[in-house]
């Protein structure tokens, strides 16, 4: 079954979410910020919430783009960062009440933003604190900090190279970001 990736970026320069994406075993972007792209994979699907000309931050926003960019019968996987984990799980939720499927939400360095819900959830976070006190929030399933820390817009810019912590129940194994975030997209490609 075809997944469809929606990357959520937060408010900054779209050149990060450019440099995070091609650092991913995906698709190249259906729908961009910036401009069209070329067909995806056959099991992939890639869309980017344009967050420089809509809030990344607003729930609203980010649903009426799944509405007018998805069907009902996709299965999503929402990639988030910073202020887009606001807007992409407040939206995942409301797709998933009106019937549509969420697979997963990987969201990158979203403290303070409560993460319970029915759906797989994933926290990225740049440094041990965050992913600490982000717990108290939802620990969610399999989740990654950076060790050594890093800068916030590091962990988006490039994830390829953010070497860190994957933490699963009574197991915690060296990695960097991007492959975990590419075993993950794997996964949830291959439950069908």
């Amino acid at each position: 079954m075809s997944i469809t990736i929606v990357i959520c970026p937060g408010v900054h320069d779209p050149d990060l979410t450019e440099s995070f994406i091609a650092q991913l075993q995906v698709a190249k972007p259906l729908i961009s910020s910036q401009k069209k792209r070329s067909s995806p994979t056959d099991s992939q699907k890639l869309l980017i919430f344009p967050a420089q000309t809509s809030s990344a931050y607003s729930p609203v926003h980010m649903l009426e783009f799944l509405q007018k960019h998805c069907s009902r019968q996709s299965s999503l996987v929402l990639i988030c960062f910073s202020a887009g984990v606001v807007g992409g799980a407040g939206a995942a939720w409301a797709w998933q009440q009106l019937g549509g499927k969420i697979r997963a939400l990987l969201a990158f360095d979203g403290w303070g933003v409560p993460l319970y819900n029915s759906f797989p959830i994933h926290r990225f976070s740049h440094d041990y604190f965050t992913h600490w006190s982000s717990s108290f929030l939802g620990a969610g399933n399999d989740s990654f900090y950076a060790d050594p820390s890093i800068e916030h817009l590091e962990l988006w810019r490039s994830p390829h190279t953010v070497q860190g912590w994957w933490v699963r129940p009574n197991q915690h194994q060296r990695t960097t970001a991007a492959t975990l975030v590419n075993l993950l997209l794997a996964r949830y490609a291959n439950l069908g």
